[in-house]
């Protein structure tokens, strides 16, 4: 039996990962109660799937970041201890990563497909955009989670999400508000014929 595999990212209302210019961390929108949310996503047993650039721009923060700024939210330390699977052909082990962390080479599709019949825990992903649109293309996402923030980024907004993907529809089995302004949407992605 496979297990499950969730593609969980961040996005502005217009459809970026991220800003430059003057917007911090969560665009700025962050809450306790998003704060909250995100360490509960990680109170149960998972393993992380990141592709190779996610993986060094998450290494690259951790070391930047200053103890009590937000990559060191107590749901980013428990995310970092996750074990984690990172896709690379160019990464090497050991691999800089609290949690213990592996390196499998090869097509993304092929080893997030054996990692899904393999696994005993679910599977999470957070960020690797182009990783996971190939996944998401391929069928083997079965969980989009997209914490929506209210805010427009159209003249300073980084990595549209969704540019390039293929087409889907997508069912809406799960919503939330968090601190009266963020949005948890919650589908079940299914390519477009």
């Amino acid at each position: 039996m496979a297990t499950t595999y969730t593609f969980d990212v961040f996005s502005s209302l217009d459809g970026f990962g991220a800003a430059h210019g003057d917007w911090t961390g969560y665009w700025g929108k962050q809450g306790p109660e998003l704060l909250e949310h995100r360490l509960h996503l990680f109170d149960t047993e998972q393993r992380m799937v990141l592709g190779a650039t996610t993986y060094r721009a998450f290494v690259q923060m951790l070391a930047a970041g200053t103890p009590g700024s937000d990559v060191h939210d107590p749901w980013v330390t428990r995310m970092v201890r996750t074990p984690a699977t990172v896709v690379s052909s160019t990464l090497r082990e050991p691999l800089d990563w609290p949690g213990g962390a592996t390196v499998a080479a090869g097509d993304a599709v092929e080893v997030v497909g054996r990692l899904k019949q393999k696994s005993p825990v679910p599977l999470r992903s957070h960020g690797s955009l182009s990783l996971n649109r190939a996944l998401m293309a391929a069928g083997l996402v079965d969980e989009l989670r997209v914490t929506l923030f209210p805010v427009i980024t159209g003249q300073t907004g980084v990595d549209p999400l969704f540019r390039g993907a293929a087409d889907f529809d997508l069912e809406l089995v799960e919503t939330r508000t968090l601190d009266g302004r963020t949005q948890e949407l919650v589908y079940v992605p299914t390519r477009h014929a």
